[in-house]
């Protein structure tokens, strides 16, 4: 006869999701969480302060690496990153709005494919650099667009970001999932050679940069129609 599995340590999950919902401080949040995983554990208290100390000293060193690299950014951008973006963009005659997403969306899929993917990203790339170049190339032929036009260019720039990390690292050899495919499949006898499904991740790679470049052709002439209405 099978033991009794104690599902009351799962109520660190209620715990959490409840904590999200009230918006709660994040910190307090999983330390909350996990006391009450580890009392209803039936572990000591001192267990549990032990173990929470144990992982604090494990990644004390992780916000520093989160925090340097946002605070670099927010410097940068205090003495003009994003001006100086859009006067850049704005000096080359042939770039558009769309122009500059795709090039942008070829070079992050690409290094996407060969597992560089931190070269991009949100916050260090989009938002200081991209966005406000693609930005600085519509302002630079129409002089003003409407809020509504600025805020899609905004979130195309964030689109383009997605899916070139997206797609471009279904391509990479030692992506996680492919890893774990070619566990799966070892382990029903299935023998298969990750270098071939990271292979079939590559046409729908580029089924994903011809579409998404063609939206981003439909942009240009989006700007390009509300730029020249009377």
């Amino acid at each position: 006869m099978q033991a009794a599995v104690n599902l009351w340590p799962l109520i660190g999950v209620a715990v959490i999701i409840v904590g999200f919902v009230l918006r709660a401080h994040p910190v307090l949040v999983v330390v909350a969480a996990c006391a009450a995983t580890g009392l209803a554990a039936a572990m000591p208290v001192e267990t549990i302060l032990a173990t929470l100390g144990a992982a604090f000293i494990k990644t004390r060193n992780l916000p520093m690496i989160l925090l340097l690299p946002l605070a670099a950014i927010g410097l940068l951008e205090r003495f003009g990153l994003r001006e100086h973006a859009q006067n850049t963009i704005a000096g080359i005659k042939a770039a558009t709005t769309g122009r500059l997403l795709i090039v942008y969306l070829f070079v992050r899929e690409l290094s996407a494919a060969f597992g560089l993917t931190s070269l991009g990203g949100h916050p260090n790339m989009v938002r200081p650099l991209v966005a406000p170049m693609a930005e600085g190339a519509a302002l630079a032929r129409y002089g003003a667009i409407s809020d509504k036009l600025r805020y899609r260019i905004l979130a195309m720039a964030a689109a383009t970001d997605n899916v070139g990390l997206f797609f471009g690292e279904d391509v990479f050899v030692a992506f996680g999932a492919i890893v774990l495919m070619q566990t799966i499949l070892v382990a029903e006898g299935i023998a298969v050679n990750p270098l071939e499904i990271a292979m079939w991740g590559l046409p729908t790679a580029i089924t994903a940069f011809f579409i998404h470049a063609w939206n981003l052709v439909r942009l240009d002439a989006e700007i390009r129609r509300e730029g020249e209405a009377p």
